[in-house]
């Protein structure tokens, strides 16, 4: 660490310990010459020496370990974000990847999708589980909220679905693509042990799946278009383009726009019919 980041370092810590409340903790407010908690009661709940920690605030210690600047974030209830800002003060660069299955999203992410309402848009997880779509996307897709959870998996499917084959204008090529670009979220998430459970069951279940697997191709889920042969209407066009979700690197979106004003009316008549695609 150069001595600009080791007082730089110093600075941001000693500014969240100044956020926060000793009570919530259970510490005493009396007596308190600052605001927040003070140096030892951080140490104390990081479990590391309040000398140390004194020094590192004032730029005299030495490099602390990943570990143990874990257990400083930790200590001081960092956001994620604050989290990686920490790593990039201390070395230069973000934490290392930890996947943690995200439960939901927020209402207001969820009034995002709403926004785009005749544009299909869906907010998937990095092992490309759909927690979140917007009434377009139950009319054009499927209405995710009449499958089973574990069955809303993107891979699941594109592999194992009813219908889902021949309802792509072509499915090996969007099969590939999709594999690729899985492959390319859940590594970069940190979620090898869930692709591996969910690739060798897929390997099971599908031998196209299992041999693009073996391929190991790896690709970014950007932008592109996307063709559907819909029962109910015919071929869709659609423009998708993937966006990162702030402060939740464990979800992306991806919105669907109609290509033409044709296919956009099409899509409005699925949703006044309320028919569900592929």
């Amino acid at each position: 660490m150069s001595g600009q980041s080791v007082q730089l370092l110093g600075a941001y810590l000693k500014d969240c310990r100044a956020r926060l409340d000793p009570a919530s903790f259970g510490f005493s407010s009396a007596r308190r010459r600052t605001p927040g908690l003070r140096r030892e009661e951080v140490a104390q709940r990081a479990h590391i020496s309040a000398t140390w920690y004194t020094w590192l605030e004032q730029g005299r210690g030495g490099a602390p370990s990943a570990e143990v600047l874990n257990r400083i974030a930790q200590s001081l209830l960092m956001t994620e974000p604050e989290r990686e800002h920490l790593f990039m003060l201390a070395f230069g660069h973000p934490p290392e990847v930890v996947y943690r299955a995200p439960e939901g999203v927020t209402p207001r992410l969820q009034r995002v999708l709403d926004t785009f309402t005749h544009s299909p848009a869906i907010i998937k997880t990095a092992t490309w589980d759909v927690l979140a779509w917007n009434r377009a996307a139950a009319a054009v897709f499927t209405d995710y909220s009449q499958l089973p959870i574990k069955q809303r998996n993107i891979l699941r499917l594109m592999f194992c679905g009813d219908g889902v084959r021949e309802r792509q204008d072509d499915w090996e090529s969007m099969a590939r693509f999709v594999v690729a670009a899985f492959r390319a979220d859940a590594i970069r998430a940190g979620a090898a042990s869930e692709v591996s459970q969910l690739a060798e069951e897929l390997c099971v279940l599908s031998p196209e799946f299992a041999a693009f697997w073996r391929d190991n191709d790896v690709r970014v889920h950007g932008e592109g278009t996307k063709r559907l042969r819909h029962p109910a209407q015919g071929v869709i066009e659609l423009e998708y383009s993937g966006f990162a979700v702030d402060g939740r690197p464990d979800l992306g979106m991806i919105v669907y726009n109609p290509a033409t004003e044709a296919d956009a009316a099409l899509i409005r008549q699925l949703m006044i019919d309320g028919v569900a695609g592929p």
